[in-house]
């Protein structure tokens, strides 16, 4: 994590980085999470001046900031959003003061004890009305291992107490919190890992609830996510994929008949598209197509040929002539 405050970095078991002046607090919380821009309460005061600290680690991919600030707020343009190369979630858990998120057409009030979890790939606002302090944890999307579109509808809502997931991640969070000083290395990684497999089946578990219809159709968006992600993987099959979910291989199999194909089917189709995309790609013309089938799951190249054959009406060779 870089460092662009005034004060000089203090020791590895306190990593604390401070800000005097607005300009440093833009600075510094642009260089520790994600770009964004800020503006202080009210204008702020005429000199610049402004009290920020940061208190966390960099944990390989992960990244838990204790925030303490006054008045001000962030935002994520939609430009900011749009250039990331890279998405992350962010999880807040407000530990004093009050927060205000806003994210996709919603907008939530964080009281001490509540959290929130936001998308950096979109635009928000974090506004802080005076004094506050949080708890960042921010980590990459795929490490969840849940489709966009069911966490789409989880960002930007309060998740406090009485909440089943703020009553089992809160505790949690804040006791890391607690830990943030001496927090590091491979220890710290594997709480900070703890803490996203915790979030991760809490919001599995949030975003499949409802109505029965409803639940179905998320299990279904979450299976062909998870299948997207391993279509290299020899081992996929209607088993693997079961087991992967918690359900069984039955279940799985009536969730794709319902709606009008078969797991095997989708699994064929999502491999000879990816393979064709290859084929279309005038970078790859130099790829082998037997290579190209095998990184898509089918190495076989007879089999590959016969079934790319069957989708699109020509061999994949003679595919990559006619782009």
């Amino acid at each position: 994590m870089s460092i662009t405050a005034s004060q000089p970095a203090a020791p590895a078991a306190a990593p604390v980085q401070r800000a005097a002046t607005f300009a440093e607090w833009q600075r510094l919380v642009s260089d520790s999470f994600v770009p964004l821009a800020a503006s202080p309460a009210h204008g702020g005061r005429p000199d610049g001046a402004f009290g920020g600290q940061l208190l966390g680690r960099r944990l390989r991919e992960l990244a838990i900031v204790r925030v303490d600030a006054q008045a001000h707020t962030v935002e994520r343009t939609a430009a900011m959003a749009a250039a990331a190369e890279q998405g992350y979630y962010k999880l807040s858990l407000q530990m004093s003061g009050r927060g205000v998120l806003v994210q996709g057409g919603r907008e939530t009030v964080l009281d001490a004890g509540d959290l929130a979890i936001y998308d950096t790939q979109q635009p928000y606002t974090l506004q802080f009305p005076g004094e506050m302090t949080s708890l960042v944890l921010m980590f990459p999307k795929q490490l969840l291992n849940l489709a966009a579109e069911d966490l789409a509808e989880l960002t930007a809502v309060r998740l406090g107490a009485g909440h089943r997931l703020g009553d089992a991640v809160v505790p949690f969070l804040t006791q890391i919190a607690g830990l943030l000083p001496d927090l590091d290395g491979p220890i710290g990684h594997r709480l900070a890992m703890n803490t996203v497999d915790l979030l991760a089946t809490m919001l599995a578990a949030e975003a499949y609830a409802g109505p029965e219809s409803a639940g179905h159709e998320r299990m279904l968006r979450r299976i062909k996510h998870f299948i997207d992600g391993q279509l290299a993987n020899p081992e996929l099959s209607p088993g693997y994929i079961a087991a992967a979910h918690y359900i069984s291989t039955r279940s799985l199999h009536k969730l794709f008949e319902d709606s009008g194909t078969t797991v095997a089917a989708w699994i064929r189709e999502r491999r000879l598209d990816g393979a064709r995309r290859d084929l279309a790609d005038p970078l790859q013309a130099e790829v082998p197509v037997a290579a190209i089938g095998a990184r898509w799951g089918l190495p076989d190249p007879a089999h590959f040929s016969r079934a790319f054959r069957s989708a699109y009406g020509c061999p994949p060779s003679a595919y990559r002539l006619r782009r």
